[in-house]
Protein backbone atom coordinates (compact mmCIF):
# COMPACT_ATOMS: atom_id res chain seq x y z
CA UNK A 1 0.00 0.00 0.00
CA UNK A 2 2.81 2.95 0.93
CA UNK A 3 4.50 1.29 -2.24
CA UNK A 4 1.75 2.70 -4.31
CA UNK A 5 1.88 5.47 -2.46
CA UNK A 6 5.00 6.32 -3.24
CA UNK A 7 4.51 5.24 -7.01
CA UNK A 8 1.83 7.98 -7.30
CA UNK A 9 3.93 10.60 -5.77
CA UNK A 10 7.02 10.09 -8.22
CA UNK A 11 5.12 9.23 -11.10
CA UNK A 12 2.08 12.18 -10.58
CA UNK A 13 2.14 13.89 -14.12
CA UNK A 14 1.91 17.45 -12.35
CA UNK A 15 1.24 20.57 -14.82
CA UNK A 16 4.05 22.76 -15.16
CA UNK A 17 1.54 25.25 -14.47
CA UNK A 18 1.21 24.60 -10.52
CA UNK A 19 4.62 22.62 -10.30
CA UNK A 20 5.59 25.29 -8.20
CA UNK A 21 2.98 27.37 -6.18
CA UNK A 22 3.67 30.09 -3.65
CA UNK A 23 7.81 28.38 -3.74
CA UNK A 24 6.21 25.40 -2.72
CA UNK A 25 8.03 22.53 -5.28
CA UNK A 26 5.57 20.26 -5.98
CA UNK A 27 6.71 16.74 -6.81
CA UNK A 28 9.58 17.14 -4.20
CA UNK A 29 7.15 18.06 -1.49
CA UNK A 30 5.34 15.01 -2.50
CA UNK A 31 8.19 12.67 -2.85
CA UNK A 32 9.71 13.61 0.40
CA UNK A 33 6.32 13.04 2.17
CA UNK A 34 5.65 9.65 0.41
CA UNK A 35 9.79 8.91 1.49
CA UNK A 36 9.35 9.58 4.95
CA UNK A 37 6.10 7.45 5.23
CA UNK A 38 7.62 3.97 3.53
CA UNK A 39 10.94 4.66 6.15
CA UNK A 40 8.49 4.60 9.14
CA UNK A 41 6.47 1.26 8.03
CA UNK A 42 10.11 -0.36 7.39
CA UNK A 43 10.76 0.79 10.83
CA UNK A 44 7.27 -0.98 11.73
CA UNK A 45 8.31 -3.94 9.85
CA UNK A 46 11.73 -4.52 11.22
CA UNK A 47 10.64 -4.32 14.63
CA UNK A 48 7.98 -7.39 14.21
CA UNK A 49 10.23 -9.24 12.67
CA UNK A 50 12.55 -8.91 15.86
CA UNK A 51 9.78 -9.82 17.69
CA UNK A 52 8.69 -13.07 15.64
CA UNK A 53 5.79 -10.76 14.54
CA UNK A 54 6.79 -10.46 10.79
CA UNK A 55 5.32 -11.64 7.50
CA UNK A 56 5.63 -15.35 8.96
CA UNK A 57 4.11 -14.85 12.62
CA UNK A 58 1.31 -15.48 13.91
CA UNK A 59 -2.06 -13.62 12.88
CA UNK A 60 -2.27 -11.45 16.30
CA UNK A 61 1.65 -10.39 14.89
CA UNK A 62 0.08 -9.00 11.56
CA UNK A 63 -2.82 -7.40 12.69
CA UNK A 64 -0.94 -4.91 14.60
CA UNK A 65 1.88 -4.64 12.14
CA UNK A 66 -1.09 -3.69 9.76
CA UNK A 67 -2.79 -1.48 12.12
CA UNK A 68 0.91 0.92 12.48
CA UNK A 69 1.37 0.93 9.21
CA UNK A 70 -2.23 2.15 8.40
CA UNK A 71 -1.73 4.76 11.30
CA UNK A 72 1.93 5.65 8.99
CA UNK A 73 -0.70 6.09 5.99
CA UNK A 74 -2.95 8.40 7.40
CA UNK A 75 -0.03 10.50 8.82
CA UNK A 76 1.03 11.48 5.49
CA UNK A 77 -2.66 12.19 4.92
CA UNK A 78 -2.70 14.77 7.15
CA UNK A 79 1.09 16.00 5.81
CA UNK A 80 -0.80 16.50 2.27
CA UNK A 81 -3.98 17.74 3.93
CA UNK A 82 -1.90 20.83 5.53
CA UNK A 83 0.20 21.14 2.08
CA UNK A 84 -3.28 21.18 0.23
CA UNK A 85 -4.62 23.94 2.65
CA UNK A 86 -1.36 26.16 1.77
CA UNK A 87 -1.69 26.60 -2.13
CA UNK A 88 -3.77 27.94 -4.37
CA UNK A 89 -7.12 26.09 -5.89
CA UNK A 90 -5.46 24.78 -9.30
CA UNK A 91 -2.71 23.25 -6.69
CA UNK A 92 -5.78 20.90 -4.92
CA UNK A 93 -5.91 18.75 -7.87
CA UNK A 94 -2.37 17.10 -7.46
CA UNK A 95 -2.79 16.68 -3.54
CA UNK A 96 -5.94 14.83 -4.55
CA UNK A 97 -4.44 12.68 -6.80
CA UNK A 98 -1.57 11.76 -4.34
CA UNK A 99 -4.02 11.16 -1.77
CA UNK A 100 -5.87 8.64 -4.41
CA UNK A 101 -8.59 10.13 -4.35
CA UNK A 102 -9.38 11.29 -8.25
CA UNK A 103 -13.06 13.17 -8.71
CA UNK A 104 -15.01 12.15 -11.35
CA UNK A 105 -14.85 13.88 -14.73
CA UNK A 106 -17.03 17.71 -14.03
CA UNK A 107 -19.36 16.87 -16.84
CA UNK A 108 -20.38 13.42 -14.94
CA UNK A 109 -20.85 15.54 -11.89
CA UNK A 110 -23.56 17.55 -13.82
CA UNK A 111 -25.15 15.08 -15.49
CA UNK A 112 -25.97 13.23 -11.67
CA UNK A 113 -27.38 16.31 -10.86
CA UNK A 114 -29.45 16.63 -13.71
CA UNK A 115 -27.60 19.87 -15.40
CA UNK A 116 -26.17 20.12 -18.96
CA UNK A 117 -22.51 18.08 -19.07
CA UNK A 118 -21.48 21.13 -21.47
CA UNK A 119 -22.34 23.95 -19.07
CA UNK A 120 -18.50 24.66 -18.19
CA UNK A 121 -15.70 24.96 -21.12
CA UNK A 122 -13.53 22.10 -21.84
CA UNK A 123 -10.26 23.79 -19.97
CA UNK A 124 -11.77 23.57 -16.57
CA UNK A 125 -8.48 22.52 -14.57
CA UNK A 126 -10.27 21.53 -11.39
CA UNK A 127 -13.24 21.64 -9.43
CA UNK A 128 -14.65 21.10 -5.64
CA UNK A 129 -18.03 20.08 -4.38
CA UNK A 130 -19.03 19.90 -0.86
CA UNK A 131 -21.67 16.85 -0.98
CA UNK A 132 -23.06 18.39 2.22
CA UNK A 133 -23.71 22.02 1.57
CA UNK A 134 -23.70 21.46 -2.16
CA UNK A 135 -21.27 24.24 -3.00
CA UNK A 136 -19.74 23.92 -5.91
CA UNK A 137 -16.37 25.92 -6.82
CA UNK A 138 -15.08 25.47 -10.31
CA UNK A 139 -11.60 26.95 -11.28
CA UNK A 140 -10.91 27.52 -14.60
CA UNK A 141 -7.12 29.00 -16.32
CA UNK A 142 -8.55 32.28 -17.71
CA UNK A 143 -11.77 34.43 -17.86
CA UNK A 144 -13.17 33.26 -21.22
CA UNK A 145 -16.37 33.44 -23.34
CA UNK A 146 -17.92 29.78 -24.55
CA UNK A 147 -20.27 30.13 -27.61
CA UNK A 148 -23.44 27.46 -27.85
CA UNK A 149 -24.90 25.91 -31.06
CA UNK A 150 -27.91 28.14 -29.91
CA UNK A 151 -25.36 31.50 -30.55
CA UNK A 152 -25.94 31.86 -27.16
CA UNK A 153 -22.73 32.86 -25.13
CA UNK A 154 -21.66 32.69 -21.73
CA UNK A 155 -18.70 34.39 -19.57
CA UNK A 156 -16.33 32.95 -16.99
CA UNK A 157 -14.45 34.06 -14.57
CA UNK A 158 -11.57 32.18 -13.43
CA UNK A 159 -13.50 30.67 -10.32
CA UNK A 160 -17.00 30.43 -10.28
CA UNK A 161 -18.84 28.96 -7.12
CA UNK A 162 -22.76 28.58 -7.07
CA UNK A 163 -24.66 25.84 -4.88
CA UNK A 164 -25.54 22.29 -7.08
CA UNK A 165 -28.76 20.82 -6.21
CA UNK A 166 -30.67 18.38 -8.47
CA UNK A 167 -31.37 20.43 -11.80
CA UNK A 168 -30.39 23.71 -10.53
CA UNK A 169 -27.16 25.85 -9.94
CA UNK A 170 -28.21 28.78 -7.36
CA UNK A 171 -26.08 31.76 -6.09
CA UNK A 172 -24.07 31.77 -9.11
CA UNK A 173 -21.07 33.96 -8.80
CA UNK A 174 -18.29 34.38 -11.52
CA UNK A 175 -20.80 33.81 -14.71
CA UNK A 176 -22.27 36.26 -16.97
CA UNK A 177 -24.37 35.66 -20.29
CA UNK A 178 -25.28 38.06 -23.02
CA UNK A 179 -28.67 39.79 -23.13
CA UNK A 180 -28.52 42.70 -25.00
CA UNK A 181 -25.79 43.92 -23.04
CA UNK A 182 -23.60 41.37 -20.27
CA UNK A 183 -25.48 40.74 -17.73
CA UNK A 184 -24.83 38.42 -14.28
CA UNK A 185 -26.12 35.29 -14.15
CA UNK A 186 -27.34 34.36 -11.11
CA UNK A 187 -29.00 30.31 -10.81
CA UNK A 188 -29.39 27.88 -13.94
CA UNK A 189 -32.69 25.57 -13.50
CA UNK A 190 -33.14 22.91 -16.17
CA UNK A 191 -37.38 21.93 -16.90
CA UNK A 192 -37.07 18.97 -19.54
CA UNK A 193 -35.89 20.15 -22.56
CA UNK A 194 -35.29 23.64 -21.24
CA UNK A 195 -32.70 25.28 -19.49
CA UNK A 196 -33.53 28.25 -17.96
CA UNK A 197 -30.95 31.19 -16.94
CA UNK A 198 -32.11 33.71 -14.76
CA UNK A 199 -29.82 37.17 -15.15
CA UNK A 200 -32.16 40.00 -14.59
CA UNK A 201 -34.72 38.26 -16.05
CA UNK A 202 -35.35 34.39 -16.68
CA UNK A 203 -33.53 33.45 -20.74
CA UNK A 204 -35.00 30.06 -21.49
CA UNK A 205 -32.47 28.41 -24.18
CA UNK A 206 -32.83 24.91 -25.66
CA UNK A 207 -30.96 22.36 -23.10
CA UNK A 208 -29.58 20.55 -26.12
CA UNK A 209 -26.94 23.19 -26.84
CA UNK A 210 -25.23 22.77 -24.01
CA UNK A 211 -24.87 19.31 -23.81
CA UNK A 212 -21.47 19.44 -25.80
CA UNK A 213 -18.16 20.39 -24.16
CA UNK A 214 -16.80 23.27 -25.98
CA UNK A 215 -13.16 25.49 -25.87
CA UNK A 216 -13.31 29.19 -24.04
CA UNK A 217 -11.87 32.19 -25.85
CA UNK A 218 -9.65 33.83 -23.63
CA UNK A 219 -10.57 37.79 -22.58
CA UNK A 220 -8.51 40.20 -21.61
CA UNK A 221 -11.74 41.27 -18.99
CA UNK A 222 -14.28 39.52 -16.88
Amino acid sequence: MVTNLNARCTGLDIPESIHRVHGLDIRSTAARLASSSLESVDRVESEEARRGDGPGAEQGGSYWFSKRASKEIDSIGDDLNSVSSSIGGGAKWMVNKIKGKLQKALPDLLKEYDMPAGLFPRDTTNYEFNEETKKLIVYIPSACDVGYKDSSVVRFFTCVTGYLEKGKLSDIEGMKTKVLVWTKVTSIKTEGSKVHFTAGMKKTRSRDAYEVVRDGIIIDKF
